[in-house]
């Protein structure tokens, strides 16, 4: 067991003939005594110290574990995000490619649709002429043929009604 400053202080050493002057001994003891205790209390404040940065060092430890768990599950997290929004993507891309394909075919079916109504107003277009042309050519040979001259003769000799005017009916 290490000595203690009181045990420093309590020693006594036997007396002897011619043996170290007793007060050279005693002060000599007193300096041993007050340096042990200065040790005493700069270890005690050491060890104090030690135990308050062992006690910071497993505080920064457990930061450190904890830090890296969040990184890896951060990581991990940002992956699962990435694969997500990658699918997301992916199902984005099919939703406007059956929105395009559906567009593109009622645009086709309309512009069919249009198509097939162009064709029926050229066809009625192209009959109206046809039998615009025939009235007309009907009505040319009609101006042409001697027949007029003969509703000119009958219209002329009818009497024309006279219409009065400013009666108010």
């Amino acid at each position: 067991m290490p000595l203690s400053p009181l045990d420093i202080h309590n020693k006594e050493f036997g007396r002897h003939f011619r043996g170290y002057d007793p007060d050279e001994v005693d002060d000599f003891l007193e300096r041993i005594i007050q340096d042990y205790e200065a040790l005493i209390r700069q270890n005690r404040e050491l060890e104090a110290s030690m135990e308050t940065l062992n006690e910071k060092l497993q505080h920064f430890t457990n930061i450190e574990e904890s830090l890296g768990k969040s990184i890896i599950v951060a990581q991990e997290t940002a992956e699962e995000v990435k694969n997500n929004a990658r699918k997301e993507a992916q199902l984005i891309i099919k939703e406007a490619e059956k929105n395009a394909d559906r567009i593109v075919g009622e645009a086709l079916s309309k512009s069919r649709k249009i198509a097939s109504e162009v064709e029926e107003v050229q066809r009625h277009a192209a009959v109206f002429r046809a039998r615009f042309r025939s009235l007309i050519q009907a009505q040319l040979e009609m101006l042409e043929s001697g027949d007029w001259e003969k509703f000119d003769r009958d219209y002329s000799t009818r009497e024309m009604p006279v219409v009065e005017s400013g009666t108010g009916h």
